[in-house]
Protein backbone atom coordinates (compact mmCIF):
# COMPACT_ATOMS: atom_id res chain seq x y z
CA UNK A 1 0.00 0.00 0.00
CA UNK A 2 2.86 2.45 0.78
CA UNK A 3 4.42 1.45 -2.24
CA UNK A 4 1.07 2.06 -4.01
CA UNK A 5 1.12 5.24 -2.60
CA UNK A 6 4.83 6.64 -3.03
CA UNK A 7 3.73 6.02 -6.54
CA UNK A 8 1.27 8.25 -7.41
CA UNK A 9 3.31 10.83 -5.61
CA UNK A 10 6.11 10.43 -8.01
CA UNK A 11 3.82 10.60 -10.90
CA UNK A 12 2.06 13.68 -9.96
CA UNK A 13 5.40 15.33 -9.05
CA UNK A 14 6.84 14.24 -12.76
CA UNK A 15 3.11 15.31 -14.04
CA UNK A 16 3.63 18.78 -12.36
CA UNK A 17 7.33 19.15 -13.39
CA UNK A 18 6.58 18.23 -16.65
CA UNK A 19 3.43 21.27 -17.02
CA UNK A 20 6.33 23.76 -15.49
CA UNK A 21 8.51 22.61 -17.54
CA UNK A 22 6.27 22.99 -20.76
CA UNK A 23 5.26 26.25 -19.82
CA UNK A 24 8.50 27.80 -19.24
CA UNK A 25 9.73 25.97 -22.84
CA UNK A 26 6.82 27.44 -24.37
CA UNK A 27 6.97 31.29 -22.83
CA UNK A 28 10.96 31.19 -23.96
CA UNK A 29 10.25 29.69 -27.06
CA UNK A 30 13.17 27.24 -26.81
CA UNK A 31 13.60 23.84 -28.42
CA UNK A 32 11.99 22.16 -29.43
CA UNK A 33 8.83 24.52 -29.50
CA UNK A 34 10.38 26.20 -32.71
CA UNK A 35 10.43 22.88 -34.07
CA UNK A 36 7.30 22.10 -33.67
CA UNK A 37 5.90 25.25 -34.78
CA UNK A 38 7.90 25.24 -37.75
CA UNK A 39 6.62 21.48 -38.76
CA UNK A 40 3.16 22.75 -37.63
CA UNK A 41 3.49 25.33 -40.27
CA UNK A 42 4.67 23.28 -43.16
CA UNK A 43 2.06 20.95 -42.75
CA UNK A 44 -0.72 24.20 -42.96
CA UNK A 45 1.01 24.76 -45.96
CA UNK A 46 0.84 21.72 -47.82
CA UNK A 47 -2.97 20.97 -46.50
CA UNK A 48 -3.76 24.55 -47.72
CA UNK A 49 -1.45 24.35 -51.37
CA UNK A 50 -2.47 22.16 -53.95
CA UNK A 51 0.82 21.94 -55.55
CA UNK A 52 3.32 21.70 -52.95
CA UNK A 53 5.84 19.61 -54.62
CA UNK A 54 8.01 22.42 -54.68
CA UNK A 55 8.54 21.50 -51.08
CA UNK A 56 10.23 18.43 -51.71
CA UNK A 57 11.71 18.62 -55.43
CA UNK A 58 15.49 18.76 -55.40
CA UNK A 59 17.20 19.96 -51.71
CA UNK A 60 14.97 23.33 -50.92
CA UNK A 61 13.12 23.72 -48.19
CA UNK A 62 10.28 25.98 -46.68
CA UNK A 63 11.87 28.77 -45.02
CA UNK A 64 9.37 28.94 -41.59
CA UNK A 65 9.54 32.54 -41.49
CA UNK A 66 7.58 33.00 -44.98
CA UNK A 67 3.75 31.78 -45.64
CA UNK A 68 2.45 31.68 -48.89
CA UNK A 69 -0.11 34.61 -49.64
CA UNK A 70 -3.31 32.88 -51.31
CA UNK A 71 -6.44 35.22 -52.76
CA UNK A 72 -8.80 35.30 -49.39
CA UNK A 73 -5.79 36.73 -47.81
CA UNK A 74 -4.67 39.31 -50.33
CA UNK A 75 -8.40 40.34 -49.69
CA UNK A 76 -8.22 40.25 -45.70
CA UNK A 77 -4.71 42.62 -46.13
CA UNK A 78 -6.58 44.81 -48.35
CA UNK A 79 -9.27 44.74 -45.64
CA UNK A 80 -6.79 45.72 -43.09
CA UNK A 81 -5.60 48.57 -45.21
CA UNK A 82 -8.75 49.96 -45.07
CA UNK A 83 -8.58 50.04 -41.32
CA UNK A 84 -9.04 53.90 -40.38
CA UNK A 85 -10.96 56.83 -39.61
CA UNK A 86 -14.60 58.24 -40.62
CA UNK A 87 -14.58 61.64 -41.82
CA UNK A 88 -17.77 62.35 -39.31
CA UNK A 89 -20.85 61.25 -38.16
CA UNK A 90 -22.41 64.34 -37.61
CA UNK A 91 -22.78 67.55 -40.04
CA UNK A 92 -20.64 70.44 -39.39
CA UNK A 93 -22.45 73.65 -37.52
CA UNK A 94 -22.85 76.41 -39.52
CA UNK A 95 -20.61 78.81 -37.69
CA UNK A 96 -17.17 79.00 -38.63
CA UNK A 97 -14.15 80.66 -38.05
CA UNK A 98 -12.93 81.66 -33.73
CA UNK A 99 -16.19 81.36 -31.93
CA UNK A 100 -14.76 81.60 -28.62
CA UNK A 101 -11.11 83.39 -27.99
CA UNK A 102 -10.64 83.50 -24.10
CA UNK A 103 -7.29 85.66 -24.57
CA UNK A 104 -6.33 85.23 -21.05
CA UNK A 105 -6.01 81.15 -20.99
CA UNK A 106 -4.60 81.58 -24.93
CA UNK A 107 -1.13 81.04 -25.89
CA UNK A 108 -0.39 83.98 -28.65
CA UNK A 109 0.59 82.82 -32.14
CA UNK A 110 0.16 80.68 -35.28
CA UNK A 111 -2.03 76.95 -34.96
CA UNK A 112 -1.11 74.47 -37.68
CA UNK A 113 -4.35 72.46 -38.62
CA UNK A 114 -4.96 69.64 -40.32
CA UNK A 115 -8.05 67.40 -40.66
CA UNK A 116 -9.79 64.39 -42.46
CA UNK A 117 -11.51 66.81 -44.86
CA UNK A 118 -8.53 67.12 -47.55
CA UNK A 119 -4.86 66.20 -47.81
CA UNK A 120 -3.89 69.80 -46.80
CA UNK A 121 -2.87 71.67 -44.13
CA UNK A 122 -3.61 75.05 -42.88
CA UNK A 123 -1.36 77.73 -41.06
CA UNK A 124 -3.90 80.04 -38.80
CA UNK A 125 -4.15 83.14 -36.66
CA UNK A 126 -5.64 83.32 -33.35
CA UNK A 127 -8.56 85.01 -35.36
CA UNK A 128 -8.64 81.71 -37.50
CA UNK A 129 -7.55 83.87 -40.37
CA UNK A 130 -5.40 81.83 -42.75
CA UNK A 131 -2.12 82.42 -43.26
CA UNK A 132 -0.80 79.85 -45.61
CA UNK A 133 -1.87 76.78 -46.79
CA UNK A 134 -0.04 73.32 -48.02
CA UNK A 135 -1.75 70.75 -50.22
CA UNK A 136 -0.97 67.54 -51.79
CA UNK A 137 -3.29 64.57 -52.80
CA UNK A 138 -1.96 61.63 -53.08
CA UNK A 139 -1.49 61.00 -56.79
CA UNK A 140 0.39 63.96 -56.48
CA UNK A 141 2.78 62.17 -54.39
CA UNK A 142 2.84 59.20 -56.06
CA UNK A 143 1.63 59.32 -59.50
CA UNK A 144 1.04 55.45 -59.83
CA UNK A 145 -1.00 54.67 -57.08
CA UNK A 146 -3.77 52.61 -57.21
CA UNK A 147 -6.66 52.92 -54.65
CA UNK A 148 -8.48 49.35 -55.71
CA UNK A 149 -5.08 47.38 -55.45
CA UNK A 150 -4.45 49.01 -51.79
CA UNK A 151 -7.64 48.72 -50.46
CA UNK A 152 -9.55 46.39 -52.60
CA UNK A 153 -12.26 48.60 -53.65
CA UNK A 154 -12.32 51.77 -55.85
CA UNK A 155 -13.24 55.44 -54.48
CA UNK A 156 -12.08 54.73 -50.69
CA UNK A 157 -10.24 58.31 -50.00
CA UNK A 158 -10.59 57.63 -46.05
CA UNK A 159 -7.07 57.39 -46.10
CA UNK A 160 -5.89 60.03 -48.88
CA UNK A 161 -6.39 62.48 -46.58
CA UNK A 162 -3.42 63.63 -43.99
CA UNK A 163 -2.99 61.91 -40.86
CA UNK A 164 -0.60 64.68 -39.21
CA UNK A 165 1.67 67.78 -40.23
CA UNK A 166 5.02 68.70 -39.17
CA UNK A 167 6.42 72.22 -39.87
CA UNK A 168 9.85 72.74 -40.44
CA UNK A 169 11.55 75.96 -39.59
CA UNK A 170 11.77 76.94 -43.12
CA UNK A 171 8.23 76.60 -44.38
CA UNK A 172 8.87 72.88 -45.48
CA UNK A 173 6.02 70.57 -44.39
CA UNK A 174 6.27 66.60 -44.08
CA UNK A 175 2.96 65.13 -44.07
CA UNK A 176 1.24 61.64 -43.46
CA UNK A 177 -0.89 59.48 -45.70
CA UNK A 178 -2.09 57.52 -43.23
CA UNK A 179 -1.09 53.81 -43.79
CA UNK A 180 0.30 54.80 -47.12
CA UNK A 181 3.90 56.83 -46.94
CA UNK A 182 5.34 59.96 -46.00
CA UNK A 183 5.73 63.14 -48.24
CA UNK A 184 8.19 66.53 -47.56
CA UNK A 185 6.68 69.99 -49.12
CA UNK A 186 8.28 72.83 -49.86
CA UNK A 187 6.08 76.51 -48.62
CA UNK A 188 5.06 76.55 -51.91
CA UNK A 189 3.11 72.48 -51.60
CA UNK A 190 6.31 71.05 -54.74
CA UNK A 191 6.72 67.74 -54.14
CA UNK A 192 10.46 67.50 -52.45
CA UNK A 193 10.56 63.53 -51.62
CA UNK A 194 8.04 61.29 -50.50
CA UNK A 195 8.77 57.55 -49.13
CA UNK A 196 6.18 54.67 -49.51
CA UNK A 197 6.73 52.84 -46.73
CA UNK A 198 3.19 52.19 -44.54
CA UNK A 199 3.74 55.31 -41.81
CA UNK A 200 0.60 56.11 -40.05
CA UNK A 201 -0.60 58.41 -36.86
CA UNK A 202 2.97 60.45 -36.42
CA UNK A 203 6.21 61.33 -36.79
CA UNK A 204 8.87 63.25 -34.94
CA UNK A 205 11.77 64.87 -36.11
CA UNK A 206 15.37 65.04 -34.27
CA UNK A 207 17.46 67.73 -33.64
CA UNK A 208 19.79 66.15 -36.46
CA UNK A 209 16.77 66.17 -39.14
CA UNK A 210 16.65 62.54 -38.60
CA UNK A 211 12.92 61.62 -39.12
CA UNK A 212 11.23 59.07 -36.46
CA UNK A 213 8.05 57.53 -37.40
CA UNK A 214 5.38 54.88 -37.04
CA UNK A 215 5.17 52.55 -40.21
CA UNK A 216 3.14 49.10 -40.36
CA UNK A 217 3.21 46.07 -43.20
CA UNK A 218 0.10 43.95 -43.78
CA UNK A 219 1.59 40.16 -43.64
CA UNK A 220 1.70 36.80 -41.53
CA UNK A 221 3.86 36.95 -38.78
CA UNK A 222 4.18 33.20 -37.67
CA UNK A 223 5.74 34.05 -34.40
CA UNK A 224 2.27 35.40 -33.74
CA UNK A 225 -0.08 33.75 -36.02
CA UNK A 226 1.01 31.04 -38.97
CA UNK A 227 -2.36 31.44 -40.80
CA UNK A 228 -4.26 34.81 -40.45
CA UNK A 229 -2.84 38.51 -41.29
CA UNK A 230 -2.05 41.19 -38.87
CA UNK A 231 -1.10 45.00 -39.42
CA UNK A 232 2.53 44.48 -38.04
CA UNK A 233 4.33 48.05 -36.66
CA UNK A 234 7.25 49.15 -37.35
CA UNK A 235 9.77 52.43 -35.70
CA UNK A 236 11.40 53.78 -38.86
CA UNK A 237 13.79 56.37 -38.82
CA UNK A 238 14.54 58.35 -42.16
CA UNK A 239 17.35 60.76 -43.01
CA UNK A 240 16.77 64.27 -43.45
CA UNK A 241 16.50 63.32 -47.83
CA UNK A 242 13.53 60.59 -46.85
CA UNK A 243 15.83 57.42 -47.64
CA UNK A 244 15.59 54.78 -44.64
CA UNK A 245 18.09 54.40 -42.06
CA UNK A 246 16.55 51.68 -40.03
CA UNK A 247 13.45 49.96 -39.57
CA UNK A 248 12.28 46.97 -36.84
CA UNK A 249 9.35 45.17 -35.34
CA UNK A 250 7.65 46.68 -32.46
CA UNK A 251 6.58 43.31 -32.15
CA UNK A 252 10.05 41.36 -32.32
CA UNK A 253 10.83 44.73 -29.58
CA UNK A 254 8.40 43.26 -26.86
CA UNK A 255 8.74 39.75 -27.55
CA UNK A 256 12.35 39.81 -26.63
CA UNK A 257 12.07 41.92 -23.62
CA UNK A 258 10.94 41.45 -19.93
CA UNK A 259 7.30 42.42 -20.51
CA UNK A 260 7.04 40.02 -23.31
CA UNK A 261 3.98 38.66 -21.81
CA UNK A 262 1.85 41.41 -22.28
CA UNK A 263 1.93 39.73 -25.59
CA UNK A 264 -0.34 37.02 -24.60
CA UNK A 265 -3.11 40.02 -24.64
CA UNK A 266 -3.28 40.71 -28.31
CA UNK A 267 -5.87 39.53 -30.53
CA UNK A 268 -5.17 36.56 -32.85
CA UNK A 269 -5.27 38.65 -36.00
CA UNK A 270 -5.70 42.35 -37.61
CA UNK A 271 -5.05 45.59 -36.10
CA UNK A 272 -3.17 43.93 -32.81
CA UNK A 273 -1.83 47.45 -31.67
CA UNK A 274 -2.57 50.59 -32.98
CA UNK A 275 0.60 52.38 -32.39
CA UNK A 276 -0.80 55.73 -32.20
CA UNK A 277 2.43 57.77 -31.27
CA UNK A 278 6.08 58.24 -31.17
CA UNK A 279 8.47 60.56 -29.28
CA UNK A 280 12.05 60.57 -29.54
CA UNK A 281 13.92 61.36 -25.93
CA UNK A 282 16.91 63.36 -26.99
CA UNK A 283 18.23 64.14 -23.79
CA UNK A 284 17.43 62.53 -20.08
CA UNK A 285 14.90 64.33 -18.43
CA UNK A 286 15.43 66.40 -15.42
CA UNK A 287 14.93 64.47 -12.93
CA UNK A 288 17.93 62.31 -11.99
CA UNK A 289 15.80 58.65 -11.12
CA UNK A 290 13.82 59.33 -14.86
CA UNK A 291 14.06 55.72 -15.76
CA UNK A 292 14.19 57.10 -19.91
CA UNK A 293 17.50 56.95 -21.83
CA UNK A 294 18.61 59.78 -24.14
CA UNK A 295 18.75 58.69 -27.77
CA UNK A 296 15.42 55.94 -26.54
CA UNK A 297 12.00 56.25 -28.12
CA UNK A 298 8.23 56.30 -25.79
CA UNK A 299 5.68 54.96 -28.05
CA UNK A 300 2.23 54.75 -27.56
CA UNK A 301 0.33 51.01 -27.82
CA UNK A 302 -3.55 51.90 -28.02
CA UNK A 303 -4.96 48.28 -28.04
CA UNK A 304 -2.56 47.08 -25.02
CA UNK A 305 -3.09 50.40 -23.18
CA UNK A 306 0.56 50.32 -23.06
CA UNK A 307 3.31 52.95 -23.18
CA UNK A 308 6.80 51.69 -23.35
CA UNK A 309 10.30 52.98 -24.39
CA UNK A 310 12.09 51.36 -26.38
CA UNK A 311 16.32 51.03 -26.54
CA UNK A 312 17.30 52.00 -30.15
CA UNK A 313 20.42 50.51 -30.17
CA UNK A 314 19.02 47.04 -28.38
CA UNK A 315 16.28 47.33 -30.31
CA UNK A 316 13.91 45.92 -26.99
CA UNK A 317 11.48 47.85 -24.69
CA UNK A 318 13.14 48.50 -21.55
CA UNK A 319 10.41 50.46 -20.01
CA UNK A 320 6.34 49.70 -19.72
CA UNK A 321 3.20 51.09 -18.16
CA UNK A 322 -0.33 49.97 -19.10
CA UNK A 323 -3.56 49.53 -17.69
CA UNK A 324 -3.33 52.90 -16.02
CA UNK A 325 -5.03 54.68 -18.74
CA UNK A 326 -7.27 52.89 -21.57
CA UNK A 327 -6.89 53.27 -25.51
CA UNK A 328 -4.51 56.55 -24.95
CA UNK A 329 -3.50 59.13 -26.96
CA UNK A 330 -0.19 61.20 -27.16
CA UNK A 331 2.26 60.81 -24.41
CA UNK A 332 4.93 62.96 -24.10
CA UNK A 333 7.92 63.92 -21.64
CA UNK A 334 7.71 67.04 -20.10
CA UNK A 335 11.04 68.89 -18.36
CA UNK A 336 10.22 67.61 -15.22
CA UNK A 337 10.40 64.16 -16.10
CA UNK A 338 6.90 63.33 -15.91
CA UNK A 339 4.80 62.63 -18.66
CA UNK A 340 1.98 63.90 -19.89
CA UNK A 341 -0.70 61.32 -21.61
CA UNK A 342 -4.38 61.85 -22.70
CA UNK A 343 -6.48 58.83 -21.23
CA UNK A 344 -8.72 58.44 -24.12
CA UNK A 345 -11.65 56.09 -21.96
CA UNK A 346 -11.28 56.55 -18.11
CA UNK A 347 -14.71 56.13 -17.97
CA UNK A 348 -17.44 55.07 -20.87
CA UNK A 349 -18.48 58.17 -21.26
CA UNK A 350 -15.26 60.42 -20.19
CA UNK A 351 -11.22 61.06 -20.92
CA UNK A 352 -9.27 62.88 -19.50
CA UNK A 353 -5.78 64.36 -19.44
CA UNK A 354 -2.77 63.16 -17.20
CA UNK A 355 0.39 63.71 -15.54
CA UNK A 356 2.19 60.29 -14.93
CA UNK A 357 5.12 60.57 -12.53
CA UNK A 358 7.06 57.36 -14.50
CA UNK A 359 9.91 57.46 -11.54
CA UNK A 360 7.29 56.99 -8.56
CA UNK A 361 4.60 55.22 -10.83
CA UNK A 362 2.06 57.87 -9.76
CA UNK A 363 -0.51 59.83 -11.06
CA UNK A 364 0.42 63.42 -9.97
CA UNK A 365 -2.68 64.91 -11.21
CA UNK A 366 -5.97 64.71 -14.00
Amino acid sequence: MKESKRRVVVIAVVFAAGLVIGAVWHWARLFPVSAIGAFKLRVVTLLRDEDASYLTAGRWRKNPDFVEIDEEHKRAIQRLRSVGYVSGSQRAPDASGVTMHDESRAWEGLNLVVSGHAPEAYMMDMAGEVVHRWTCDVYKAWPDFDVEEHFGSPGTNMHTFWHRAHLMPNGDLLAIFDGIGIVKLDKQSNVLWQNRNGAHHDLYVAENGDIYLLTRRTAINPKHNPVEPILEEFITVLDPGGSELRDFSVFDALRNSPFRSILGRLAAKGDIFHTNTIELVESAPGHHESPFRAGSVLISVRQLSLVCAVDMDTEIVYWAESDRWQLQHQPTLLKNGNMLIFDNFRTSDTSAVVEFDPTLSREEWS
